[in-house]
C-alpha cells in the first residue's frame, strides 16, 4: 500500500451525546434495555474507541450516531447538527465489508456520488487516487469474490472516503480478520488517521487495539450500557507496533482492563 494521500478529505466534525438511552422492544415480551444514559464528547479530529462487555450496547449506539434506528430519548449530534437518519457527512464501516458483489471494486466505490447524482470527472479522477492509494489500482476491474479479505476492506474504505464524511463510524472493521492482515490494517488506519485526523469512534472488543489506535477509550458499562469511564491513552504519536512493547503500552492495557474488570 501506498502512503495515505487523499485530496480534499472533509474538516472532521465534532460527535456529542447526552443521557441517550435505548429499549429494544419485542412482542409480548418485555423491552430490553441496550442503552441507559450514555454521556459523550468527541472532538473534531479526535480517535476515540469504544469498548465496553459484550451485549452492553457498542454497537447499538454506533447505528445511533449513523443514523440507522433512533434513540429513545437523549441528544444525539455530529457536527452541531442533531442526527435523525443516516447521511454521506457520516462514514460508517462494518466487520463485514459492504460491497455489492455484482459490482467491480471501481463501481464499488463510485456508487456513492452515482446515487447522489454528483458523478464528476473530478470525482471519477479522485477515485482512481484512492484505489492506488489503498493499493488496489491494479484492482479497480475485480469482483469482490475475487479480493482478499485485506483488499475487501480497502475497497470499503475507498467506497465511504470517495464521499468526504467528517466522521468515520467503525464496529469492530477487523474483528474477522487473520492476524498478519488485521495488523496491516491497523497499520493503514493509523496512517489514514494520522495524516487527515478525520473524526474517528472505533467500536473494538480488544483492549490492545483500542490502546494502539485511541487517544481516548470509552468504556461502556455491563448491560443496558452506560458511561462507566473515559481514560486517556497516553502515548505519544504518530504509533506504531513497536510501541506495544513499552511499558507506557502495558500500563494504558492495564487501566482499561481494571474499568473493564470493575
Amino acid at each position: 500500500m501506498s502512503a495515505v494521500t487523499l485530496p480534499d478529505v472533509a474538516r472532521p466534525t465534532g460527535v456529542r451525546l447526552r443521557d441517550v438511552r435505548k429499549t429494544f422492544h419485542r412482542r409480548r415480551r418485555a423491552g430490553r434495555p441496550a442503552l441507559d444514559g450514555v454521556s459523550l464528547d468527541v472532538a473534531p479530529g479526535e480517535f476515540l474507541c469504544l469498548l465496553g462487555p459484550s451485549g452492553c450496547g457498542k454497537s447499538t449506539l454506533l447505528n445511533i450516531l449513523a443514523g440507522f434506528v433512533p434513540a429513545d430519548s437523549g441528544e444525539v449530534a455530529v457536527g452541531g447538527r442533531p442526527v435523525t437518519g443516516p447521511g454521506h457527512d457520516r462514514g460508517v464501516l462494518f466487520q463485514t465489508p459492504m460491497l455489492f458483489p455484482w459490482l467491480t471494486t471501481w463501481q464499488n466505490v463510485l456508487y456513492g456520488p452515482k446515487a447522489r447524482g454528483a458523478l464528476t470527472a473530478e470525482v471519477r479522477a479522485e477515485a482512481a487516487e484512492l484505489l492506488e492509494t489503498v493499493g488496489l489500482g491494479d484492482a479497480r476491474d475485480a469482483y469482490p469474490h475475487e479480493l482478499s479479505g485485506g483488499m475487501r476492506h480497502r475497497a470499503a474504505f475507498a467506497r465511504v472516503l470517495i464521499n468526504r464524511p467528517g466522521v468515520l463510524l467503525m464496529d469492530e472493521p477487523f474483528g474477522a480478520l487473520d492476524a498478519i492482515t488485521r495488523a496491516a490494517m491497523q497499520r493503514f488506519l493509523l496512517d489514514l488517521w494520522q495524516r487527515h485526523r478525520t473524526t474517528i469512534v472505533f467500536v473494538t472488543h480488544d483492549v490492545e487495539e483500542a490502546a494502539l489506535l485511541g487517544d481516548r477509550v470509552c468504556v461502556l458499562s455491563a448491560p443496558p450500557g452506560g458511561t462507566e469511564e473515559i481514560l486517556d491513552v497516553d502515548l505519544p504519536r504518530p504509533r506504531s507496533y513497536d510501541d506495544t512493547e513499552t511499558l507506557a503500552f502495558v500500563q494504558a492495557k492495564r487501566r482499561i482492563r481494571e474499568v473493564l474488570e470493575r
